[in-house]
């Protein structure tokens, strides 16, 4: 149950992986970009400035943005001592033991599966919208989670006088598939899309800054007084506006930045890994952060907070740009819609090598971690994150899955900070390519920081992530912890050849 992987094995896995090596430097920056940049700002930005925070969601953006730099270092760190795929459950199980890293296990696929669907969700809003631009509509009763009143500016929409209520959203079920058909011919393809793009949604998130900036630069005092002040809403209780409502906010637009988490998973594919992954996690963090700052900014001064709690807030604010940029406004929302196609595409890919090596591992059946004899890829896990993401994002309410996404996301984080912790107290020796700076502060930091928002989230999610943890520990317990490698006992070699000795993770040297 607490059997540890030694340093020697982790290493000896990379080395014996059947994923090809093909990502540089560049792709793994690219690829935490394509993650970061879609669902911070394109889904959840609205509904956290609409019922938390207010125009304040700026600083929400601020908080989220500090507590992940704690944790984003923290990754720096063990991706570039331990470069494997598997990202933090990999971390955990050199470092804590085997039910830490199942416990991570179970958590990522809140992390990257569940916030698949939530990012699918919007994409399947600005589709929506996109569409009926041209005159196409879709029927309303395939475009919402089953039992949902459709809401439009705080009020529900009528079709004939009559209320809408979601079956199905057929548009998020779709584009799950989809990506995972096309995960399943392989990362370099898949990178290769992905690095296209990214291009264009970049380029097109600079016309909406550049843009929106000289709209808000040309009535700058009208639109503080009108839609900036008060800048923070008065506190009214339950995370609704105040510092409160910051904080809940800042959770909310949080997992907006695992994309250089996403980094870290792809450690068996990265060609210098030790190199190359600090760079493409710190790189993405830093690029994607100022972009959120520009961009929220703008939202909540073009457009009074209010009226931004939909799936495609961005959307609602192209159409204020005025008709002058009309055209634009459809550009936009095509870029938005090839942005978190890209989000989608990258979490799906996380959350599929991760399912890889617990499978090589024995946590999960071996056919997880079956590859597919010409695109050298685990091609039926990646089916079935498919299957689960798609029926999640047709079926489940996104303000529920994204709240899940939150705190899976924010509880790996603070078990990767300890790990950081704990393998500095226990291998001081093995080599690092990347250092935390101030060591202990920022990993401690990180732990804390990460514990107080997760004590923002509503009792009731809490109450169903305690629920799920549970069901993953049941099914630990009755197949993982009979059928993992290591508790059974599989000879491994505990010291590694690195020219002088390492003590095994959980010895003292």
């Amino acid at each position: 149950m607490f059997a540890r992987k030694s340093i020697a094995q982790v290493q000896r896995e990379t080395e014996t992986s059947e994923l090809k090596r093909t990502l540089g430097k560049w792709n793994l920056l690219l690829l935490g970009v394509g993650c970061i940049i879609g669902a911070g700002i394109f889904v959840r930005t609205g509904s956290a400035a609409a019922l938390h925070a207010g125009p304040a969601v700026l600083l929400s953006f601020v908080v989220a943005g500090i507590v992940c730099a704690f944790a984003g270092l923290c990754y720096a760190e063990l991706s570039s001592t331990l470069p494997v795929s598997g990202s933090a459950y990999t971390y955990g199980y050199t470092t804590l033991g085997e039910f830490v890293a199942w416990t991570m296990g179970v958590l990522l696929l809140l992390e990257y599966g569940i916030a698949a669907s939530v990012v699918a969700v919007g994409w399947s809003g600005y589709v929506v919208s996109l569409l009926a631009d041209f005159g196409i509509h879709i029927p309303a009763q395939l475009t919402g989670p089953a039992g949902y009143t459709l809401m439009r500016d705080g009020a529900p929409v009528l079709i004939d006088g009559q209320t809408v209520t979601t079956i199905f959203n057929l548009p998020a079920f779709l584009i799950c598939i989809a990506l995972a058909l096309l995960l399943v011919r392989g990362v370099s393809e898949s990178a290769k899309v992905n690095n296209i793009i990214v291009a264009v949604k970049v380029s097109v998130l600079v016309a909406f800054i550049v843009v929106g900036g000289l709209i808000v630069l040309s009535k700058l005092p009208q639109l503080i007084a009108t839609n900036w002040t008060p800048f923070i809403p008065a506190n009214q209780g339950d995370g609704k506006y105040g510092v409160d409502g910051i904080m809940r906010a800042a959770s909310i637009v949080f997992f907006a930045y695992i994309g250089f988490e996403a980094v870290s998973t792809a450690g068996q594919e990265a060609k210098d890994p030790k190199k190359d992954m600090p760079f493409g996690i710190i790189g993405s963090l830093v690029v994607c952060t100022v972009i959120y700052m520009l961009v929220a900014a703008i939202m909540t001064l073009l457009v009074p907070y209010t009226s931004l709690n939909v799936p495609d807030p961005v959307a609602v604010v192209v159409d204020a740009f005025g008709p002058t940029w009309s055209w634009l406004a459809k550009i936009i929302k095509i870029g938005a819609i090839i942005g978190l196609t890209s989000v989608v595409l990258v979490l799906m890919y996380g959350q599929t090598r991760i399912f890889y090596t617990m499978a090589r591992d024995g946590l999960l059946p071996r056919v997880f971690a079956n590859v597919h004899p010409k695109f050298k890829t685990p091609y039926i896990n990646t089916l079935l994150v498919g299957v689960i993401t798609a029926v999640c994002a047709g079926f489940l309410d996104i303000n529920l899955l994204g709240d899940a996404t939150s705190v899976g996301t924010l509880a790996a984080f603070a078990i990767v900070c300890l790990s950081v912790i704990y393998l500095r107290r226990t291998a001081p020796e093995l080599p690092r390519g990347f250092k935390v700076p101030l060591y202990p502060i920022t990993p401690i930091l990180g732990i804390l920081s990460c514990g107080y928002l997760i004590t923002t989230v509503p009792a009731s999610v809490l109450l169903l992530f305690v629920i799920y943890l549970g069901v993953g520990m049941i099914v630990y317990f009755f197949y993982g912890m009979h059928n993992s490698n290591l508790q059974k006992g599989e000879p491994q070699d505990d010291r590694p050849d690195m020219g002088e000795y390492v003590a095994p993770v959980g010895e003292q040297p």
